[in-house]
């Protein structure tokens, strides 16, 4: 079992650890976004975070880099055993039980009930009467298997939990509906590292070089993420074909990323004309922040997602926005009109008639951009761990109430 120790983790004094309330935190994998928003946890003086992870990251579904001289956290990676199944993957893990029982926490938080180490979690939380937590991201809007099985399980593991953490409206709704009481569930809003996103965003320099490397339009759309028909692509490819020759000619559309329906995208995108449409590959962090800079605007045409942290990036990069109304984060990132568009998913007349408003007017572009700045402020990863945190201490007020 590997373990990472940091210099901000090891100053930390005896004395104060045992005053903190110790919180586990038991996830995927060692995703880029998610090291901003754990080490601004780590950094609460009130809590002792220690981050279990199932997996350093997942070569058969992303390329992320994993960053790990960035963390300032403590954390496990625990031996893994993964396969794939088409969309569908196992994910075993050894010794959860044992980092827990090393680690004593007061509180834990589960990110997600579909891997087998969840369970053994949550289970592990039950038998040592340690408030357990689910930190979910569905909403009633995704694309999922209605299995029984799967539901039966889904609402037992719901049953196992005391409290729910959420980002935003979308995923609130979607355990009130499924009979969670309100005062059970706590926000946390997803985030990224805005000013790492502001700042790139502002460098010229590498822009320039960015453009040239990539042969990308001087003006654009762009969508980065997974190149999948579920994320609405092909609808944004025949949106974009819709638009006024003359406005083709003058706007490209980017897409970045990878994915099993990249073939067929460029296949359909071969037929458009006039238009440049480019397929940049995958890109890492650090250099997505030119790439939404040089955009007129971003778009998110999914069918089916929780949230769609790459709003919060292009709008941490003073972007508008265009997104489907399923998208997680629509509800709580998009106001329509205002640093954006909200459209109906596969809609193409709609998401149409968006992207040409944008393209045509460089002065809304300009406002919505700056006020899509000013909102994404208040999703930190500091408002994130403010969340973290104020779920953990209303758990731990609970669990020490007395009995009536």
């Amino acid at each position: 079992m590997a373990l990472a120790q940091t210099p901000y983790c090891s100053a930390v004094k005896a004395e104060d650890s045992r005053s903190r309330a110790k919180l586990a935190i038991v996830t995927e994998i060692i995703a880029p976004y998610r090291i901003p928003v754990f080490n601004a946890l780590a950094k609460r003086k009130e809590l002792d975070l220690h981050v279990i992870f199932l997996a350093e990251t997942d070569p058969t579904w992303r390329q992320w880099r994993v960053y790990k001289e960035e963390i300032e956290f403590r954390y496990d990676v625990l031996p893994s055993w993964r396969r794939r199944f088409r969309k569908h993957h196992l994910l075993l893990n050894r010794g959860v039980v044992k980092a827990l029982n090393r680690i004593r926490p007061d509180v834990l938080i589960c990110g997600g009930y579909n891997y087998v180490a969840s369970w053994q979690a949550v289970l592990w939380a039950r038998s040592h009467r340690v408030p357990a937590l689910l930190w979910s991201e569905s909403t009633a809007h995704e694309q999922r298997s209605r299995h029984r099985l799967i539901e039966f399980l889904k609402i037992l593991f719901l049953r196992l939990c005391q409290g729910f953490v959420v980002p935003g409206t979308a995923s609130e709704e979607y355990l009130r509906a499924l009979g969670i009481a309100r005062d059970c569930i706590f926000r946390a809003p997803n985030a990224v590292d805005i000013d790492f996103f502001s700042t790139l965003a502002q460098d010229c320099h590498q822009q320039l070089e960015l453009r040239a490397l990539l042969d990308v339009p001087s003006r654009y759309f762009l969508y980065v993420g997974r190149l999948v028909k579920e994320k609405g692509l092909f609808d944004l490819l025949r949106a974009y074909a819709r638009l006024d020759p003359c406005l083709r000619s003058k706007v490209g559309l980017v897409l970045s990323g990878h994915g099993q329906d990249q073939v067929a995208l460029m296949e359909e995108a071969s037929r458009i004309k006039p238009g440049a449409i480019r397929f940049v590959g995958f890109l890492h962090r650090e250099d997505l922040p030119s790439l939404y800079a040089l955009a007129d605007a971003v778009v998110l045409p999914t069918h089916s997602d929780p949230w769609g942290l790459v709003v919060n990036e292009a709008m941490s990069c003073g972007r508008p926005v265009v997104v489907t109304s399923v998208a997680g984060c629509a509800s709580d990132l998009v106001k329509d009109g205002w640093n954006g568009h909200v459209v109906s998913p596969a809609n193409i007349s709609q998401l149409s008639s968006s992207l040409a408003r944008l393209a045509e007017d460089s002065e809304l572009r300009r406002q919505m951009g700056i006020r899509g700045w000013e909102m994404i402020q208040a999703f930190s990863p500091d408002s994130w761990a403010y969340g973290i945190a104020n779920a953990l201490s209303a758990m731990r007020r609970r669990t020490h109430e007395p009995t009536a």
